[in-house]
């Protein structure tokens, strides 16, 4: 009974920030701070966008379910061929993958577990593992609309392609890969060295759902970049594998596989910054936001969209600071802020909150001291190059 006490009040706490928030948002539009006119502005171009996530979300977990994200771990062990240093570059390629094509907290929640038991089960400290997950989750989120919830914001008030989209921000998004993984290695180097013994090999428990699952994701990845609308494909992808596990194994289908929390805290915090924003925002950040797109204007943005997704968390601090952008490189210059910024503080992504919570799952700790100490360091030097390389891309002066 204790235990059972327990575990309900854990359950309360986590879903007390998101139902407030949410709680907030609506007391702002029902006492006419948020007006209603700005509301229905801000429903019809974020409900699209939330449908894709939640749609999303069920694809991942089915999937998983499906026991696709084992099989592909066991392939990159084979791989690996007992070498741990291709090992690391193999989980560094399935991260990176999971998180252009997925999102990141897609590679938060289910690419960490399988990769930090990767190297438990060689016995390879999983430290590396684990910190480049929670790295490429964020820096590697720059590339494409769908790769952060922040890019799809940008995308539709840009008005872009995905292709236009990644080519205003191939350069910085190639930074933000490499440099962190730069850093990693000169870090981890010693652990990265030697060799690794055979793996276990899971037995499939129902090939018909991993094949189908598999056929589904070969669909699904290239329609997210096709240009059609993202929450489409994505909500035609979980219907199909909803009928799948339905004629399969409905037993595994449970309403927590629906982001309630994050879906919660997403919508709360979008009325309280539009709120925000209907109340002079927008006025007292275009003085320290600054104007132009010259290299130290893009930097200036740069800095300031990661002093606030650190600060705070980098949703809202893109969307406090979306309406300075102005342009799409400086709006590119605030998504390398609040993508690539995020690793000092815990709370300055929700992927790395997941992430840490997978990790206290597999009993493996993290010091937030050196967390975030190794942070600043890759930010430093991660960020103002991220933001050189759009500035000579874009062709500024």
């Amino acid at each position: 009974m204790a235990v059972k006490r327990i575990a309900r009040l854990k359950k309360f706490r986590s879903y007390a920030l998101p139902a407030g928030m949410l709680l907030a948002g609506c007391a702002a539009l029902a006492s006419g701070l948020l007006p209603v006119p700005a509301f229905q502005a801000l429903a019809a171009r974020t409900v699209p966008i939330l449908a894709f996530v939640v749609a999303m979300s069920l694809v991942t977990e089915l999937v998983d379910e499906a026991g696709l994200f084992r099989v592909v771990t066991e392939r990159l062990a084979a791989l690996g061929r007992g070498r741990v240093l291709l090992l690391w570059f193999l989980a560094i390629a399935l991260a990176t993958v999971s998180t252009v094509f997925l999102s990141l907290d897609t590679t938060a929640v289910l690419v960490t577990p399988v990769v930090v038991l990767l190297a438990i089960h060689a016995r390879i400290p999983p430290l590396p593992f684990a910190l480049s997950t929670v790295w490429l989750a964020n820096t590697a989120s720059l590339l494409l609309p769908v790769s952060n919830l922040t890019n799809l914001l940008a995308q539709e008030r840009l008005n872009l392609s995905p292709a236009a989209f990644a080519s205003l921000v191939w350069a910085p998004a190639l930074v933000g890969i490499l440099v962190p993984l730069v850093l990693l290695w000169l870090a981890f180097r010693k652990d990265l060295r030697g060799k690794y013994g055979p793996q276990p090999v899971h037995k499939v428990r129902d090939r018909v759902l991993l094949y189908a699952a598999s056929g589904v994701m070969v669909v699904l990845l290239p329609a997210l970049v096709s240009g059609v609308p993202v929450q489409i494909p994505a909500l035609a992808a979980a219907a199909a594998l909803l009928l799948l596990f339905l004629w399969r194994r409905r037993s595994v289908l449970r309403w927590s596989m629906i982001p309630w929390r994050p879906l919660m805290l997403t919508s709360g915090l979008f009325m309280v910054v539009e709120t925000l924003h209907a109340n002079g925002l927008t006025q007292f950040l275009t003085g320290i936001a600054g104007t132009g797109q010259s290299l130290p204007a893009l930097l200036q943005l740069a800095g300031l969209g990661t002093g606030a997704a650190n600060a705070v968390n980098n949703l809202p601090a893109y969307l406090a600071l979306e309406p300075v952008g102005g342009s799409p490189a400086r709006l590119a210059a605030l998504l390398i802020g609040v993508n690539l910024g995020p690793l000092v503080t815990p709370w300055a992504s929700l992927a790395t909150l997941l992430w840490h919570e997978r990790l206290r799952s597999l009993n493996v700790e993290i010091r937030w001291g050196g967390f975030a100490l190794a942070g600043v360091a890759a930010v430093v030097l991660t960020v103002p190059l991220a933001v050189v390389a759009l500035w000579l891309t874009t062709g500024m002066q």
